[in-house]
Order: C-alpha cells, then structure tokens, then sequence
C-alpha cells in the first residue's frame, strides 16, 4: 500500500472515531441538560465531583489501555506476528482483570478519601465497578484499534453513550421523587447516583457489543494465527513485561495529563471551604456550573482524541519499520486536520458562548457565569488538540517518558498559578481561577511537547498553514458569526433561531476562508471523511479549480 493511501486511511479511520466521538459527546451534552434541570446546580456538582474521582482511577487503571495495547499489538501486526498479538490480547485481559479489580474496591471503599463533599461520596461509590468493566473493554476496543480499524470502537461508544444518557436521566429523575422528602442535599447525592447507575449500563452493553464482535471475527483471527510462519514466540512472562513497559508509562502519561482536572477540583474544595470558609453546597455549586463550561469545550476535543487513537497504531507501524518519513507526513496531516476543526470551534465557542449555554444549560441563576466560563475556556480546544496529538505522536516513536514529564512540569506549573490566585485573589472569581488554571495547563504542555519531537525526530510543523491561516479564517468567521446572531435576534428574540442561522452562515465562510487562502489543498481534503464530497461542493461554489482550469490559467 502507498504511503499517501496510508496517511488518507489514518484520516479516514480518525474520522470515524471523531464522528462517534463528537456524536457521543453532543449526546452527553443533551442528557447533562435535563441531569443539570433535575439535580440543579447543586446536586450536578455532587454528580461532577463523584464522575471527576471516578476519571481519575480509570485513568490508572483501565483509560490508556486502548492506545496501550493497540500500539503494542500493531508493532506485532506490522512484523506479521499474528500468534504473538494475539498472545499479547490474553496477557492484556489478565492484567485489566487484577488491576481493574483492585482499582474498583479502593473507591468504593475509599470513596471518602478522593471526595471531600460527603454528598458526592455515594454516586462515586456506585460507579467504582464500573472501573472493573471499563478495563475489559478497553482491551476489546486497543485489540481492534490495531487492526487500524475504528468501526468497532466507534459503534460501541455510540451504544454507551445512548443507554448512558438514557438511564443517567431516568435513574436521577426516578431517585429524586423517591427520596423527595429527604433533606435537599441527601436527596440531590441520591439524584447523582442515579446518574452514576447510567454510566455503567452504558459501559456494560459497550462490552457485550465488543465481546460479540469479537465472537464474529474468532475463527478469521484464528485462521491468521494458524497461518503464522514466523519463529519467534514471546513468552507470557516476556509479554507480561511488556505490557507492564509500555502501559505504565501510557498510564502515567495520560493520568498526569488529564490529573489536572481532579487536582484543581481537590485544591479548590480544600481552599475554598478551609481556608476561604465557603459553605460546601456553594463551592459544589460552583463546581457544576464549571463543569458545564468543560462538557461544551469537549465536543470539539473528541477529534483529536480520534485522531490520536487512529494515530498510534499507523505511526508506531511505521516506526518499527524506520520509515522516518512515513511517520513525519502522518504527523503533519493529523495535526493539521485536527487545527482545521479545533481553531474554528474554538472561536465560534468564544463568541456565542452565551447562546450556546442557553440552549444547553438554560438556568437563568447560572447562565451569565456559566457563559463567561466556557468563553475563557474556548482556546484551550486549540491547545488540548495540539497536546493530544503529540502525545500520542512522542508515545508512537517510543518517547515514552517524555509526555510524562512534560504533563508533570505542566502540572506543577498550573497547580502554583491556580494556589495563588484561590489564595490571594478575590474569591468571588473563585471558578474563573479554576478555569484560567486548565487553559495554563493545556498551553504548557502543548509547548512542551512540540519541543521534544523536534528534539526526537528532527520534526518541526509548518506553521503558516497549520494555525494562522485556519485562525485568520475564524477570526472573520467569528466576527460574522456574532453579527448575524444579533442582528437575527434583534429582528426574532429567539435563542436558538439566531444560533442556528449564526452557525448556519458561519460554517461556509470558513469553509471558503480555508480554501481560498490556501490553508487546505484539494488532496488533503480528499484524505478527509466524506472529503470527495468537499472537494465537489467546493468546485460547484468555484472556490477549489479543477486540475485542467489550473493547467490553462499556467
């Protein structure tokens, strides 16, 4: 296969997990909407604290086992040693098995120990074996990630997230009514469990799903093993060393990259309610309105976690075969792709934050705070796309070490900025501090980590093409954006008219902004998902030349 056809696969297959992603995260957007209007900002802090703890230990035990494995099982899959991925499979469940066990019966029997609030300790013990689960489909969904292949995950996420959404809203509503004659915090950490019971419905049926893929494709798996003429046979204890090599430094890389979030949340309950003397159900308040502003500033994060995911297994392929070059243009095109998407999706999350937070989360006690936190928060999409994807990029060349570092140095950094502004700052800007400390450490370490692959592998990313004329292009975008919302709802007072006819407008200006500069080419539109039907919109508008019209106008 040729490289250019490789590359456009990556695209291709990052595009489909992006779509899930992106489709998993608009469904939990629409079901943290009614959570948010059944437990109220109260009760949705319990519900984030509890869901933030609960993060932080899938992280170590079970988050980074899809990259992990996948980009263990594709070095494998690359040398045609089909007998050792699939050992390497059997050795991965074992492992989730003993750690996802014990991870899950430290929180539920530590519950206290990762939430201060004691109203989120009991929806954080209700999703503690859910940890268990998680761990196994992790190893379900890396298996077939390194068979570059991202359909499986893709439809799995989906089924997740809609049975999540579905039972998180029946299970908190249901739980309210029950205990409604409880105090209103007891009654509110009861509404959040039953948001928690939602997310393990959603990964149990994620599980069987795969483990029913996998029964369809056995006996093709089991035919290439028999087929497998190589002479080299690892070890289960060799390939044990393996796994524990290489998923330990993805588990601390990706466990200090995403810490902050639950670090913050620590530091913020222990100052505030300490030190600053704010009652618990304030700061829990506070928590969810913050929270609010993250679940939005999400949605567009899910392509370069996509991109990643579809990343590692090509580059580390090609990485074992010391094709250099290879892995340099799957960089470039991933990281360009992911700028395309992330820099207009930040601005248009700047300059409609408002809009967008009153058709989401429509609290009129919360909205102007909630707003003006997500407008903050919006160029930390462009940063946690560019730390997305170079970690994944230092993890696939074998830097595996150097993430680690750089999310640690991050970290320290944000932790001292977020001490002193809670400390000595006023506190009524308490979550805006908060905030301000996530947007620091996604910057750092995206700055960080460009430095040490060009230090790796003598890469540097072309910087013109890539970040300024995406971002010249959505500053327009943005500017006609918040014109035509005001000017529509002036005309119609209606949010979501004017927000849907803004957005309306909005996308083609760019699209023709990008083209028209030159930020993106005819072949690398082509590499994207559904790109020939781009390429032929953007034709019919007479903003992309075809081959013969630029031979003649030469």
């Amino acid at each position: 296969m040729s490289t250019k056809k490789r590359n456009d696969g990556i695209i291709l297959q990052a595009g489909i997990l992006a779509t899930a992603g992106i489709i998993v995260r608009i469904i939990g957007l629409l079901y943290n909407s009614p959570m948010a209007a059944i437990l109220g900002d109260e009760g949705f802090g319990y519900y984030s604290m509890a869901y933030n703890a609960y993060v932080i230990v899938l992280l170590v035990s079970s988050y980074s086992i899809p990259s992990a494995i996948s980009k263990v099982i594709a070095q494998k899959l690359a040398l045609k040693e089909y007998k050792n991925a699939h050992r390497i499979f059997k050795c991965a469940l074992v492992y989730v098995l003993v750690v996802g066990g014990i991870a899950s019966l430290f929180v539920f029997f530590g519950a206290g120990l990762l939430v201060q609030v004691e109203y989120a300790r009991l929806p954080l013990m209700v999703l503690a074996p859910v940890i268990f689960f998680s761990g196994i489909l992790g190893v379900l969904r890396g298996y077939f990630q390194a068979h570059k292949t991202m359909i499986q995950t893709s439809v799995s996420q989906i089924v997740e997230q809609i049975l999540n959404a579905l039972f998180s809203i029946l299970m908190a509503y249901f739980l309210v009514k029950q205990f409604s004659g409880l105090p209103q915090s007891e009654k509110l950490s009861y509404g959040a469990a039953g948001g928690a019971v939602g997310t393990g419905v959603g990964v149990l049926a994620a599980l069987l799903f795969m483990f029913g893929v996998y029964c369809l494709n056995k006996q093709t798996i089991h035919k290439r093993i028999e087929k497998d003429r190589s002479d080299k046979e690892d070890s289960y204890g060799e390939i044990f060393k393996m796994i524990i090599t290489v998923v330990t430094p993805f588990i601390l890389s990706t466990f200090i990259y995403n810490a902050n979030t639950f670090i913050n949340q620590t530091i913020y309950q222990n100052v505030m309610m300490g030190e600053r003397g704010l009652a618990d159900t304030l700061v829990a308040s506070q928590m969810g309105i913050a929270g609010k502003a993250v679940k939005v500033s999400n949605i567009p994060i899910a392509l370069s976690s996509a991109m990643a995911a579809a990343l590692i297994p090509g580059i580390s392929g090609d990485f074992a075969k010391k094709d250099l070059n290879g892995v340099k243009k799957k960089i470039a095109k991933s990281m360009k792709v992911t700028m395309l998407v992330s820099i207009p999706a930040a601005v248009g999350i700047g300059v409609l934050a408002k809009p967008i937070m009153w058709v989401l989360y429509p609290q009129k006690e919360s909205i102007d705070l909630a707003s003006s936190l997500l407008a903050v928060l919006a160029i930390s999409v462009v940063f946690y796309g560019m730390s997305t994807i170079s970690n994944a990029v230092l993890q696939s060349v074998g830097k595996l070490n150097s993430p680690v570092i750089n999310a640690a140095i991050a970290l320290v950094v944000q932790t001292l900025v977020l001490m002193v502004m809670i400390m000595f700052c006023d506190e009524t800007y308490g979550p805006y501090y908060y905030i301000i400390a996530m947007v620091c450490y996604a910057l750092l370490v995206s700055v960080l980590n460009a430095f040490s692959i060009k230090k790796a592998i003598k890469y540097r990313q072309d910087l013109d093409r890539t970040f300024a004329r995406p971002f010249f292009s959505a500053a327009i975008m943005g500017g006609v954006a918040l014109g035509v919302y005001h000017g529509i709802y002036a005309l119609l007072p209606v949010n979501i008219v004017a927000l849907a006819v803004a957005i309306g407008i909005a996308v083609p200006i760019y699209f023709v902004l990008v083209i028209r500069l030159g930020a993106v080419n005819e072949e690398e539109l082509r590499s994207m998902p559904k790109g020939y039907m781009l390429i032929h919109l953007a034709k019919k508008m007479g903003i992309l030349k075809n081959k013969k019209e630029k031979n003649e106008n030469k």
